[in-house]
């Protein structure tokens, strides 16, 4: 990270003096965010496992938090996956876990993971009577390296220009490190697994691995391995199976926001994949479940409600009841996340099905999300739960354009707004 930093005040040396030269007068944030710098701080962040790459990859989706366009594409350049371990500190890692004889218990383990990511990767195994398994090892250091690693991000994020003066992100980064805490507990995870698993037991549209006890330890999470093929083998795929896939995984969110009490808030495309034998959805990572609180839930109803049928005064009222906006937010910014809001809606306010291969829609709020972030008055920040909420609803926004998906989201939303729900 001190390297990192120094590069940046080079940079801004080096930048102004040039400027300087030409007669120019460079002002502090401009030479802060030159694409050398950016560059600079996004090679430093990628190589850095655990909570500030976590934290890159949580706060870069569309989580209704609206940054400067520079700060997102700094954070959105850490959603690639982190570099895996030598086999030397996996083995460390398991010697600790597992005892030095570890390896004993399989018929096979490949070194190699199939999978890394922010804080673990992923290893394919067989034990001796022939299960097949997922096994998710955490890197070392990971949990004790979180709340320096986002106190550092923090740091980079006060940089003049990154921010509108007066932002204060402190409850988010405070949410965000209970969060990756929460992640980083294998254990817990694994509750979360084993209470999906039975949520959607006996499903024809999921399809969740199963947990092998055994082997299962805080920094080690050990799994049935499904046989799958990532969401974007499906990109070619008959328009029906694309449009049935999106619709599946858009009435989950809205069972998990209605009905389960529970979420698993984090939409990267690689925690779904597609069983082919039995044309099921395979969800993995279950460490980002986050509880909905019943007011959440309910005030998450009427914002539906009104959003479907209701008049502009209605779903301001519910949007601050949210926290979208605050009562101390200037008029003319909240009409503003409000016109936001109303596009975003759009697909919910018609009955046939909406065609998100064709829409625009994302390019739209795309461009007013950048136009508010250049706002620089702007600074009130939504509360974290409903921000992680967020994320997971945007998140399904882009992997329906990426499926090109249509489906008729109205009925859907209409059917999980009422204030009583019979659906099993």
């Amino acid at each position: 990270m001190g390297s990192v930093v120094a590069g940046i005040a080079g940079g801004v040396v080096a930048g102004g003096m040039r400027q300087l030269v030409t007669g120019q007068r460079p002002g502090l944030s401009d030479l802060l965010l030159t694409p050398s710098n950016a560059l600079r701080l996004t090679e430093g962040l990628s190589h850095m496992r655990g909570a500030a790459l976590k934290l890159g990859q949580m706060l870069s989706m569309d989580t209704g938090l609206v940054l400067s366009p520079q700060l997102t594409q700094i954070l959105a350049s850490l959603r690639d996956d982190a570099k895996h371990m030598p086999p030397k500190q996996l083995q460390g890692v398991l010697n600790a876990e597992w005892g030095a004889n570890w390896l004993k218990q399989f018929r096979r383990f490949d070194v190699r993971p199939f999978a890394a990511a922010s804080i673990g990767q992923v290893h394919r195994a067989v034990t001796l009577d022939g299960t097949d398994l997922a096994i998710k090892v955490q890197y070392p250091g990971v949990r004790a390296s979180i709340d320096s690693d986002v106190d550092n991000i923090a740091a980079l994020m006060r940089l003049p220009g990154l921010l509108p003066r007066g932002m204060d992100l402190s409850p988010l980064l405070t949410e965000a490190k209970r969060q990756l805490h929460a992640e980083a507990d294998y254990l817990a995870e694994a509750q979360h697994l084993a209470k999906f698993g039975s949520l959607l037991a006996g499903s024809d549209r999921f399809v969740l691995p199963e947990l092998h006890t055994a082997l299962c330890t805080p920094q080690v999470l050990a799994m049935s391995y499904v046989e799958s093929t990532p969401l974007d083998s499906l990109l070619d795929a008959p328009q029906a199976l694309r449009d049935q896939v999106v619709a599946a995984l858009i009435d989950l969110v809205l069972r998990e926001l209605f009905m389960f009490g529970a979420m698993q808030t984090d939409p990267n495309l690689a925690n779904y994949r597609y069983d082919c034998s039995t044309g099921r959805v395979v969800l993995l990572d279950f460490g980002a479940v986050q509880p909905i609180a019943p007011h959440l839930a309910a005030d998450f109803r009427s914002l539906a409600q009104v959003a479907l049928d209701g008049g502009a005064a209605e779903t301001r009222d519910a949007m601050l009841r949210i926290g979208y906006f605050g009562p101390a937010t200037a008029p003319h910014h909240q009409t503003l996340i409000q016109s936001m809001f109303d596009v975003a809606m759009a697909p919910l306010r018609q009955d046939a099905p909406f065609d998100f291969g064709r829409s625009d829609l994302l390019e739209r709020l795309r461009d007013m999300g950048l136009a508010i972030g250049n706002d620089r008055e702007l600074t009130h920040v939504p509360p974290a739960a409903t921000l992680f909420l967020h994320r997971k609803i945007g998140g399904m926004y882009l992997l329906a354009a990426k499926l090109r998906a249509r489906v008729a989201l109205r009925p859907m939303v209409e059917a999980y707004s009422r204030d009583t729900l019979t659906l099993c």
